[in-house]
């Protein structure tokens, strides 16, 4: 089956849609006038990196495709293991125990299977590439791993997870990607702004230097993809970010918490287990824990660095899965709207468990539901997206992967997401 039509996707990682303006991000900025931009676009919950690049993936929530956050609990010889799902071995272990990797098929997957090209260049980490094509369908390239169909096992990138890196990506996905007669599907994701965002305060120096630096490597790709289709009739080109970021004002274990209230047992206990998301976690419960659910309930909506707390069936109008062996329970911080040293509005507090992840304290974070954390951008070129235009209406990662399918002419009524208005 022939195709004269291509979809490309070019991800900044973590670039919340208010610091798009022409000072700091020139090439975005130019970019509005020959792009149909979505100005009320939003991310999926958590608000992390790998749950988005398995929603862009399957065009689902969580619920459906089963990935359920930056980290998660399995249940490994019979009892909760509170793992991380950046390392590659993670795709193993989530298939081991729960007998599949992802329960929605991928991109890579359909578009493999009408007979087509499907390849992802990516510097954030090993979880959040491999989740785009776990079962290998297509290739992967990443700086630590790469792997094509089959899962067949070929040389990793080898760059640097910087600002550099990234331009090292963007050079190889030109040459090698955005050519004559190069694949249906291809997607680029930077890790930048996002992995300095972690470390430096939001509109510092060194923050808007990793955004002029993802700014000129998109504004790269686009310019390539206009030379190759200078009339936008054949590739659809979406260019956004996963989520934003608030500045950490607060940094709370909520394993002790929870010790010290006598709602869990011990800081190693497994009964009640806490993946940390960064400014949000997600409880699990075994099932001699199941009657503290209340209890645990009660307790968070009151602690003063809680912002909200989702239980039950509630949980399913965030995307989140129901029922047993998944989140029993989702905290989101305390957020505010004042803005930092450097005048950037948003922050929160973030959480900390068991298991360690990067917080720190005056530096971006994210992972829940606050309103700079949840206002990525999206913008899109293509046959049915008039350059210099606005949609109000609502959007999120979910509707990128139905974008790019009713452009290829395949079939996307499965998925929870609809095509960009």
């Amino acid at each position: 089956m022939t195709n004269t039509k291509r979809a490309v996707v070019v991800i900044c990682d973590g670039l919340r849609a208010d610091l798009i303006t022409p000072e700091w991000t020139p090439n975005l900025w130019r970019l509005k006038e020959r792009f149909r931009s979505f100005t009320n676009h939003r991310s999926v919950f958590p608000s992390t990196t790998r749950t988005n690049a398995a929603s862009l993936a399957t065009g689902c929530y969580p619920a459906r495709h089963g990935l359920e956050g930056n980290a998660m609990a399995l249940e490994e010889d019979g009892r909760f293991e509170v793992l991380s799902v950046g390392p590659p071995g993670f795709r193993d272990r989530l298939e081991k125990a729960r007998g599949r990797t992802l329960t929605m098929p991928t991109l890579a997957e359909r578009v493999t299977g009408a007979g087509w090209g499907a390849v992802v260049y990516s510097n954030v980490s090993p979880g959040a590439a491999m989740f785009h094509d776990p079962d290998g369908h297509g290739f992967i390239y990443h700086r630590s791993f790469s792997q094509g169909p089959g899962r067949a096992v070929l040389d990793p990138l080898g760059i640097e997870h910087t600002a550099a890196g990234d331009t090292v990506l963007t050079d190889r996905f030109l040459d090698e990607v955005l050519i004559p007669g190069g694949p249906e599907y291809a997607l680029i994701w930077q890790c930048e702004p996002d992995h300095t965002q972690h470390a430096v305060a939001l509109g510092s120096p060194e923050h808007l230097a990793v955004i002029a630096a993802a700014d000129a490597n998109a504004g790269r790709i686009a310019d390539r993809v206009e030379e190759l289709d200078p009339t936008g009739e054949n590739i659809l080109l979406l260019v956004g970010s996963d989520h934003g970021h608030e500045t950490t004002t607060e940094i709370v274990d909520l394993d002790e918490v929870l010790v010290a209230a006598g709602l869990k047992d011990g800081p190693d206990s497994r009964e009640v287990a806490i993946a940390p998301q960064g400014t949000s976690v997600t409880i699990y419960l075994a099932p001699e824990a199941m009657e503290r659910e209340g209890a645990i309930v009660e307790f968070l909506m009151g602690h003063p660095a809680v912002g909200g707390v989702i239980h039950g069936a509630d949980l399913a109008k965030l995307g989140m899965p129901v029922g047993e062996g998944v989140p029993r329970i989702a905290v989101t911080g305390k957020v505010t709207d004042a803005p930092n040293e450097f005048g950037v509005k948003g922050g929160s507090v973030a959480f900390q468990g068991t298991l360690k992840i990067s917080n720190n304290q005056g530096c971006g974070q994210h992972g829940g539901l606050g309103t700079y954390e949840q206002s990525p951008f999206a913008m899109a070129r293509g046959p049915r997206y008039p350059g210099g235009t606005e949609s109000a209406d609502p959007t999120s990662t979910v509707d990128l992967a139905p974008s790019i399918l009713r452009h290829l002419g395949l079939d996307h009524a499965d998925m929870d997401g609809a095509p960009l208005p």
